[in-house]
């Protein structure tokens, strides 16, 4: 029998590790476990969202102050999954709490604008050279409303979307999010196949899907489809593939291939929006787009969302035309939340600190993957970050195909049982807050160089 080949020893080696720190997670979280057995009766996979149903099971949260979260067990983490990047200004910050507490004892809701809602509108403005916006309470909304007004605005329906990239729960775009191999088609023109049942196929086939960082192809689709695109909508930056940078000039122009053909551009921030800097992907890549979405980190914890776009393009609610409302939207507590976090924490100080802890962790991890001659590399965009199993760049989805995730699940046990929180799934990456140390990112570069010792065993 021939010997193991150096791959299949890793792959032993990693599955060994896999059932060793299993193990040990479980055994550490039995109060979760029950709950999670008890959940079941009541909720479907017993999670309130299926994103949170992780192997080996659910971690149930208990509270959470600055940088950390506790969960049901006792257990302490230093919080790097930030509720999927919601908590950029940390847990409990005292100014978001006092903002709340203030406006609670003056009434949570009324369906009525507040003042704070102009305010938050000028700053989002300021930030995103966007002139007018409409608030919304999610990022769902923000992709879904952003869709109907681009629809709206040009006449058209169909819709060209990046494979693999997430935009919400809403019909439209749930479509070749996480393709199998087998049905996702040709890399130059990518089938359109639906996330999961219960999305009609008529609106599925107004979906065209393209890869990320290929215009050649996405002219091709344009052409394809002569007359009939209202908008292309993409995350500026890939965020739920780890990280996936645009290349060099790719955003402005897909921009101007987006205007050729009569299209508008939508960008995606609602990951990417206030985390990677003050104006978003918008700013660190220099491209304006038409239609902008936002929604988790700018509402300082609280359920929220934005969509901000061209005067002209937006004017299509001004004057009736596409319908835009929500008996949320702009409620009193998130403005107050929107306006503490916006105009108060997340200041130019607050963009150096994690430019800081991004320096630390980027040199932290490069020198782990150096010592150990690992096939991976780490990309950090100020509070955003992630490590990628692979050694070449990532630029799409089939790109990200070749990864063992196995290395991801690893990584996420291996930090979980030392104390640091990760969110769920191989395509995930890490969100800081401004509450975050040196020595908490540290943590992280600890925990993974003793992976990689493990590893290399």
């Amino acid at each position: 029998m021939a010997a193991p080949t150096a791959q299949e020893v890793s792959k032993v080696r990693v599955t060994e590790l896999i059932k060793r720190e299993e193990e040990r997670f479980r055994n550490a979280r039995p109060r979760s476990h029950e709950l999670w057995n008890q959940a079941r009766e009541v909720l479907p996979r017993g999670v309130p969202s299926s994103f949170q149903d992780a192997a080996p099971q659910p971690v149930f949260a208990d509270h959470g102050k600055g940088s950390r979260i506790w969960d049901v067990d006792g257990n302490e983490y230093i919080d790097f999954h930030n509720g999927f990047g919601v908590m950029l200004v940390g847990h409990a910050h005292p100014k978001i709490a006092d903002a709340v507490t203030k406006q609670i004892n003056r009434g949570s809701h009324f369906a009525q604008p507040v003042e704070d809602g102009v305010v938050v509108a000028r700053e989002l403005a300021r930030r995103f050279k966007q002139p007018q916006w409409r608030f919304t309470n999610s990022g769902t909304e923000s992709t879904l409303d952003a869709v109907r007004i681009a629809r709206g605005f040009t006449g058209r329906e169909r819709i060209l979307k990046i494979e693999a990239s997430y935009h919400g729960h809403h019909d439209a775009l749930m479509v070749s999010v996480e393709p199998p191999p087998d049905q996702m088609g040709p890399a130059d023109a990518p089938a359109s196949f639906p996330q999961s049942e219960g999305i009609p196929r008529a609106v599925v086939e107004l979906t065209t899907v393209v890869p990320f960082n290929d215009l050649p192809a996405t002219e091709k689709a344009f052409e394809k489809h002569r007359g009939e695109v209202a908008a292309v909508i993409v995350e500026p930056a890939m965020m739920n593939v780890g990280i996936v940078l645009p290349d060099e000039g790719y955003l402005g122009a897909l921009r101007a291939l987006a205007h050729k053909h009569g299209a508008l551009l939508i960008f995606d921030e609602v990951k990417t929006g206030v985390t990677i800097a003050p104006g978003g992907a918008s700013e660190r890549f220099g491209v304006t787009p038409d239609l902008v979405a936002l929604a988790k980190a700018i509402g300082g914890g609280l359920p929220c969302g934005a969509v901000g776009g061209r005067a002209d393009v937006m004017a299509v609610i001004e004057q009736k035309r596409v319908a835009q409302m929500g008996t949320f939207n702009g409620n009193p507590l998130t403005m107050a939340a929107s306006r503490t976090t916006l105009l108060e924490i997340l200041t130019p100080s607050a963009y150096a600190h994690f430019d800081a802890l991004a320096e630390t962790l980027q040199g932290g991890l490069d020198s782990v993957i150096s010592e150990h001659a690992l096939p991976f590399h780490v990309t950090t965009l100020a509070a955003r970050g992630s490590v990628t199993y692979r050694r070449q760049r990532v630029r799409n989805y089939r790109d990200y195909l070749e990864i063992d995730k196995n290395f991801a699940y690893l990584s996420w046990l291996y930090q979980g049982n030392r104390g640091v929180l990760m969110a769920p799934g191989a395509e995930e990456n890490w969100t800081l807050s401004v509450q975050h140390s040196v020595d908490d990112v540290q943590r992280y570069v600890d925990n993974f160089a003793e992976m990689a010792r493990d590893l290399r065993e």
